[in-house]
């Protein structure tokens, strides 16, 4: 396999990958061509390389600057605007996890909280709603803690997170 044909496939196979971390296919083929870059790349180069719309390029840019995946970076005697993204896998991963738990996690736990401790009036389907609602209260927040002690670990945490478990 040929460079183009490595980089297009690796490209296309993170795109789909995306939808497991919550982001866009378009979203993800930028981050991934951000992080196989040897250089910082302007919006022009990205639309350009993935043939994507500007307003696209655009919109998925700053969705990755809000995750804090994708930074812009300014390039001596440059007017355009680049953009980088983190090249390290592990702290890659970290700042995914970081930010999955604030967007999805940390709002569940919140509705099973409400939800599990409303008013007993004594009925079975009550009584069942709030036991159901509580477990799993307590299990959502029980793994968002240990995602939390996760990424909280400095270089290499997964690899050391998971040797501790086995320990």
């Amino acid at each position: 396999m040929e460079y183009q044909e490595a980089k297009d496939k690796f490209i296309s196979t993170w795109g789909s990958l995306g939808s497991l971390w919550g982001i866009n296919k378009a979203m993800a083929q930028i981050q991934a061509l951000l992080f196989i870059s040897t250089k910082p790349l302007s919006m022009e180069e990205i639309m350009e390389d993935l043939k994507i719309s500007r307003g696209n390029t655009s919109m998925n840019l700053r969705q990755l600057m809000d995750w804090g995946i994708v930074t812009k970076t300014l390039v001596a005697g440059e007017r355009k605007e680049f953009f980088t993204t983190e090249k390290d896998v592990q702290e890659l991963a970290r700042i995914v996890a970081v930010e999955r738990s604030r967007r999805e996690i940390k709002p569940v736990v919140k509705v099973l909280d409400e939800v599990s401790s409303i008013k007993d009036d004594g009925t079975a389907k009550t009584k069942e709603l709030i036991k159901q609602t509580k477990a799993l209260h307590e299990l959502t927040e029980t793994m968002d803690v240990i995602i939390n002690k996760l990424v909280n670990q400095k270089q290499n945490w997964i690899t050391k997170s998971l040797l501790k478990l086995f320990k």
